[in-house]
């Protein structure tokens, strides 16, 4: 599935960022939706960090809004194979093996 815009139970929309403009770390709420953390977050645990130490730094605080991010599972790249397109190209990697 695709993951959510917002989170099903708080229904929130912003979480706080850093700003880091004029050497000042300010944090700022901006309108960043759980969908958009979703690559953050595959990209701090590829890196080693820890489930709740990414989600920290992702700036999730509510469990509801975390189990939003660590329970969603990724299957556009699974369904993208039975696509025409996907087939085709299944089709194609068959042929070159041969």
């Amino acid at each position: 599935m695709i993951i959510p815009i917002r989170c099903f139970s708080c229904g929130k929309v912003g979480f706080p960022t850093i700003n880091n403009a004029h050497d000042s770390q300010e944090l700022t709420l901006v309108a960043q939706v759980v969908g958009d953390l979703w690559e953050r977050y595959l990209k701090l645990i590829d890196e080693g960090i820890t489930d709740g130490d990414a989600m920290d730094q992702l700036g999730l605080k509510r469990y509801c809004c975390r189990r939003m991010v660590m329970t969603h599972v990724d299957l556009i790249e699974k369904l993208l194979k039975y696509t025409p397109d996907g087939r085709n190209e299944k089709k194609l990697q068959l042929g070159k093996d041969d």
